[in-house]
C-alpha cells in the first residue's frame, strides 16, 4: 500500500483532462501535489510550474522545481499527451516530431530525470512510483493513428522494460491503457480530424480507477482494467 498522504507527488500534464482530475484525487488523499503543464492560462499556484514538454531541458527543470521545493520526489505521474489523425501518407515530420517529443521522449527523460530522488524515497522506506498513460493503442495499434500508436507504443516498451530495472531500487512503474476516455483530446489534434468516435470513458472513473491503482500497489493497468 502507498502512503499517498505522505507522498510528495509531481503531476505533469495537470491542465486539464486526466492530469487535472489525477491531481486533485491525490490532493484530496492529502499528496502534495507539485502540478507541471505547457499553457500558463491554465495552471497557477504555488506548486504550479510551466513547462513545454517539447524541450529537451524541460524534464530536468521540472523535476528540479519539484523537488527544491519540498526537498524530495516520491512519486511522478506522466498525464500529458498529443494525438494526430489521418492516413500513413500524410503525417508530416513536423507532428511525429511532436508526436514523439511528447508521448515518448518527454516521458522517458522524466523517468531519467526523477529516477535518483525516487531512489532516495525507496531507501528512505517509502514507495516511490511513476505513473505513465500509454493508452489502448499500445496494445492494439490503430488505423488512422499509426503514429500516435506507435509513439505510445514506445512509451509502453521503455516503461516495461525500465521496470525490470528500477524495481530492484524499490521503485514501481504503473503503465495505465485505457481506451478512448471522454477528455476533449480527440478535438485538440496536432493534425487531422478525429473520426466519429463511440462514447469514450468518464474521466472521472478513469482517474479514480488509476489513483485507487496507485494506493493498491498494483503494478499495471491495461485495457481490460477500465
Amino acid at each position: 500500500m502507498t502512503k499517498i498522504e505522505e507522498s510528495v507527488v509531481l503531476v505533469v500534464g495537470a491542465s486539464g483532462g486526466l492530469g487535472t482530475r489525477i491531481a486533485a484525487l491525490l490532493a484530496d488523499a492529502g499528496a502534495t501535489v507539485v502540478r507541471a503543464a505547457r499553457n500558463p492560462e491554465t495552471i497557477s499556484g504555488p506548486d504550479a510550474f510551466v513547462a513545454d514538454l517539447r524541450d529537451e531541458a524541460a524534464a530536468a527543470a521540472i523535476v528540479a522545481a519539484a523537488v527544491g521545493a519540498h526537498g524530495r520526489l516520491d512519486g511522478v505521474v506522466i498525464a500529458a499527451g498529443a494525438v494526430a489523425f489521418g492516413p500513413v501518407g500524410e503525417v508530416t515530420d513536423a507532428a511525429l516530431r511532436e508526436l514523439f517529443d511528447i508521448n515518448a521522449l518527454a516521458p522517458i527523460r522524466l523517468i531519467r530525470e526523477a529516477m535518483p530522488h525516487l531512489v532516495e524515497s525507496g531507501t528512505a522506506g517509502r514507495d516511490p512510483f511513476i505513473l505513465t498513460l500509454s493508452g489502448v493503442v499500445s496494445e492494439a495499434p490503430t488505423a488512422g493513428l499509426a503514429a500516435y500508436s506507435a509513439s505510445k507504443s514506445a512509451l509502453a516498451a521503455f516503461t516495461k522494460a525500465a521496470s525490470r530495472e528500477l524495481r530492484r531500487a524499490g521503485i514501481r512503474i504503473v503503465d495505465a491503457r485505457p481506451g478512448h476516455t471522454e477528455t476533449g483530446l480527440a478535438t485538440r489534434p496536432i493534425a487531422g480530424t478525429a473520426p466519429a468516435f463511440p462514447t469514450g470513458l468518464d474521466p472521472d472513473a478513469v482517474a479514480q480507477r488509476i489513483v485507487r491503482a496507485i494506493a493498491d500497489g498494483e503494478k499495471d493497468l491495461p485495457s481490460t482494467a477500465f
